[in-house]
């Protein structure tokens, strides 16, 4: 995905972090700020993010307590916006939490669920859910259909712009030939062009 944007003309901070060792507050601070302060550095004035899985949430928690007046787009790859069953029925199970890590953990659907606290989303949001399962002893756990660890359902998000489904799982979904063409279509035009996608009305210009 990187390259491609790069090869796109996207100038590309891509921002690595410890996603098993803080709470989702703890890493939105450092990875979103991490790659603000990378753009900022290369002067750079229109902001776009795009996420996979967990980056989502990060993203989401960040603009909840901090405004952003460059953001213009983001792209959502898989996110579990409304949480994941998976974490909700395993959980329990010896070592799950320790190898989920404290974020991870915070992803269920129960009430300490972070996804479910974050409300709707105000910037001009895109997203791309995965419909094929690798892993069909978490997809037990799933609403139908899945990725093979978040639902369909679950990626959708209350104030998004668009929507796209696309035959690909969720370790996958950001190495997709589709979904990395998808991802740059709605960068630098605010529309996916494949004839399968949902476009809402929002509350953003999705203009350039």
């Amino acid at each position: 995905m990187a390259e491609a944007l790069v090869a796109s003309n996207f100038k590309v901070a891509n921002v690595d972090y410890p996603s098993r060792h803080y709470s989702v507050e703890k890493l939105s601070e450092a990875a979103v700020g991490a790659g603000l302060d990378a753009c900022a550095l290369a002067a750079i004035e229109r902001v776009h993010v795009v996420t996979h899985s967990l980056g989502g949430i990060l993203i989401r928690d960040y603009l909840n307590r901090q405004d952003v007046p460059e953001l213009q787009r983001i792209v959502m790859l898989a996110p579990p916006n409304h949480g994941s069953e998976v974490v909700d029925n395993l959980k329990d199970i010896p070592g799950f939490q320790w190898f989920n890590g404290p974020a991870g953990n915070q992803l269920g659907t129960d009430e300490n669920s972070v996804p479910l606290q974050l409300g709707a989303i105000s910037s001009d949001t895109a997203v791309i859910a995965g419909t094929r399962s690798i892993n069909l002893y978490l997809s037990t756990f799933l609403d139908n259909p899945d990725d093979g660890k978040v639902s369909v359902a679950s990626a959708r998000l209350d104030g998004m712009c668009a929507m796209l489904l696309l035959p690909v799982s969720h370790p996958y979904i950001m190495k997709d030939k589709k979904s990395i063409e998808q991802t740059i279509s709605y960068l630098k035009t605010g529309r996916f062009t494949a004839d399968s996608a949902e476009h809402f009305e929002c509350k953003v210009d999705t203009a350039d």
